[in-house]
């Protein structure tokens, strides 16, 4: 099973961050950077999407509806019923970050790069991904208010304000300026891809420094890591079963089931992190590993599921023709 490079760096940024983690003026300089940094993220996200495919992709809606009940309805259950584990196998701390991660919207292009591979069907992917990510800027926090709380860094009006500033507003900008910036965009997404993925290094660093300077990483040790990987690894196993099984009782065709179960089975990584930033402050660095690991641990399985679907020859013949479609040129089918 390949392992993303992409995690290497983002374990080397964390590896920096215990080894110089950035403080006093620095640590404000990185921050202002690395919010800086995710709201152009989202503004690629907004010019990249069209407007067209978006309104298209509503016509779907029993699709779109499944999805978003696996991400902030199913996830959110089992996220809970997680709680039993607590002291067991889970910190409280580890729990909470746990807790998050099963609260945030669902990936867009690594679901787009997994329904391409097995055959699926890619507009519906591009539309699922993008819909979710923006439900989730709203929908996450006030989940989070709701089973997090106080104990989850003091959600608040103003974070929600700082939430919806940073990624919402950009991703409409992008939107509206996509007639303009749109073909830019197009012609040079290898070196946007740099800055898609510079952004989220810059704020796992910024997390990761403010917990080594709180001194929060002792809470955290080999077994209680180890036992974080189990519950993660049966909750992606239980949400794989879940989106596929489902999905075919629902009476779904191939192609919107290979869909169902790619964005409905993963968390996004860089949706995620920012919300933490805010959500969490201090204690983010401890809210994002468990995300983090998931996010890896996904890409791993998911990888194969797609190949192996791909080589199903019985369901691959009906499968949905939409790997060489217009919607999905130009999207960037890049894991993440």
């Amino acid at each position: 099973m390949p392992i993303d490079p992409y995690i290497l760096l983002l374990l080397g940024t964390v590896g920096l961050a215990a080894l110089l983690p950035a403080r006093d003026t620095a640590a404000d300089v990185a921050s202002g950077a690395a919010t800086a940094a995710i709201a152009f993220l989202f503004f690629l996200y907004g010019a990249r999407l069209s407007t067209r495919e978006a309104l298209d992709g509503l016509r779907h809606w029993r699709l779109h509806v499944t999805v978003l009940a696996c991400t902030f309805v199913l996830f959110p259950v089992l996220g809970l019923a997680a709680r039993a584990l607590v002291p067991v196998l889970l910190t409280h701390p580890l729990y909470q970050g746990l807790l998050f991660l099963t609260l945030v919207p669902s990936t867009v292009q690594s679901s787009i790069a997994f329904t391409s591979i097995a055959r699926g069907n890619v507009p519906a992917a591009i539309c699922a991904g993008s819909f979710s990510s923006l439900v989730g800027i709203v929908l996450t926090p006030l989940l989070a208010a709701a089973l997090l709380g106080n104990s989850g860094g003091g959600f608040s009006a103003d974070s929600l304000i700082k939430i919806v500033l940073q990624l919402l507003v950009p991703f409409l900008a992008g939107q509206l300026l996509r007639r303009w910036v749109g073909g830019f965009i197009a012609r040079h997404k290898r070196v946007l891809a740099l800055v898609d993925r510079g952004s989220i290094l810059l704020v796992v660093y910024t997390a990761f420094s403010e917990g080594m300077v709180q001194g929060i990483w002792h809470q955290v040790s080999p077994a209680r890591l180890a036992g974080l990987l189990a519950v993660e690894a049966a909750l992606l196993a239980v949400m794989l079963a879940l989106t596929w099984y489902g999905a075919k009782a629902l009476r779904f065709p191939r192609g919107d089931r290979i869909t169902i179960q790619f964005a409905g089975s993963k968390k996004s990584l860089a949706s995620g992190l920012p919300m933490a930033s805010v959500l969490f402050g201090a204690h983010a660095s401890l809210a994002v590993l468990p995300l983090m690991l998931f996010h890896q641990m996904q890409l791993m399985v998911c990888a194969v599921i797609a190949k192996r679907r791909a080589r199903d020859p019985e369901e691959a013949a009906t499968a949905a023709p939409a790997v060489a479609t217009p919607a999905a040129a130009g999207t960037g089918t890049r894991p993440r």
